[in-house]
């Protein structure tokens, strides 16, 4: 049972001071019925707001909370990363800070895990607010992240999920530098579930994720768990390259037969699909050759600033 087990939530958040408490009682009041001993972990990304000052406030009067702050913003998956190093927990919880995961629905992932599973996912089934065109985007990218990835990823998931300790070590050794936690996860394997909520609007402030952060988080997606760009890259290459020897001995044959004309529409057509070709592919090349240099950099995921008393 629960009961006897320490649960901990893990919260990533970036310049989320509007936000922090809301989100603080809304966990309270829920948590309060479940257990007798959970932790409220918050992991500023380098906030530029006074995030981590919220978090020093809560923990200063409330035990159960703590936190650390990055020395700058690292991205959201290495702020996850960085809050599940801290979690002491049997049980973790991730979830975000904006109020859209629903703390109502932990009981139910609390539900699923004492079935047995070692993971149990959320999926959206909707999301108040949001309009027509984000959600078609949405389960294009979806389609298009399965089609390519050797991974499935479910449709509409979210980085709201539990985790076990078991679970949470296993994915604490995965420390590649371009993460997707969503494929990272799917890919562990271990028994998972899924518990499917209704996302309520972004209590206050906006959404983190601009265009640019949301096509870098598509980038990896596709790049961390399948080579099929390369291979489409290839494939496309060669068939380019039969059409064009098809297209040159059509050529010859028409010069030899004297019915040859002057046409620069024929000519610039072909150099553009060609060199845009050798470009895309040139591209797809170069974001997993970027993906070898940023591993073999060795780095650390990130840097702490600062912390509460953990």
């Amino acid at each position: 049972m629960i009961s006897d087990k320490l649960l901990s939530i893990v919260v990533p958040c970036f310049n989320e001071e509007q936000n922090l408490e809301h989100l603080y009682n809304a966990l309270v009041s829920v948590l309060k019925n479940i257990s007798h001993s959970y932790e409220i972990i918050f992991a500023d990304d380098g906030s530029r707001d006074h995030t981590f000052e919220v978090v020093k406030k809560l923990a200063a009067s409330d035990s159960h909370v703590c936190g650390v702050s990055l020395s700058r913003n690292f991205g959201h998956q290495v702020a996850i990363m960085a809050g599940m190093k801290h979690s002491k927990g049997d049980i973790v919880v991730m979830m975000d800070a904006d109020l859209q995961h629903p703390p109502e629905v932990i009981p139910q992932l609390i539900a699923e895990y004492e079935k047995g599973f070692d993971i149990v996912n959320t999926r959206r089934l909707a999301t108040q607010g949001v309009g027509v065109m984000k959600k078609i985007s949405s389960s294009l990218f979806y389609r298009l992240l399965n089609f390519l990835s050797n991974v499935r990823i479910e449709p509409s998931s979210a980085d709201f999920r539990l985790m076990t300790r078991k679970a949470v070590d296993a994915f604490l050794q995965l420390e590649e530098k371009d993460r997707f936690t969503r494929g990272l996860i799917s890919w562990m394997g271990f028994e998972q579930s899924v518990v499917e909520y209704t996302a309520a609007t972004r209590f206050e402030g906006r959404s983190k994720y601009t265009l640019k952060k949301v096509f870098h988080f598509g980038m990896d997606g596709i790049t961390s768990f399948s080579t099929k760009p390369l291979r489409i890259s290839f494939y496309t290459g060669l068939l380019i390259f039969f059409i064009g020897l098809v297209y040159s001995l059509y050529a010859i044959i028409q010069n030899i037969r004297g019915q040859t004309v002057a046409g620069w529409t024929s000519i610039l057509v072909s150099v553009l699909i060609i060199g845009g070709i050798q470009l895309l592919s040139i591209g797809i090349i170069g974001e997993y050759i970027a993906r070898i240099f940023n591993e073999t950099k060795a780095r650390p995921l990130y840097f702490i600033k600062d912390k509460t008393s953990i």
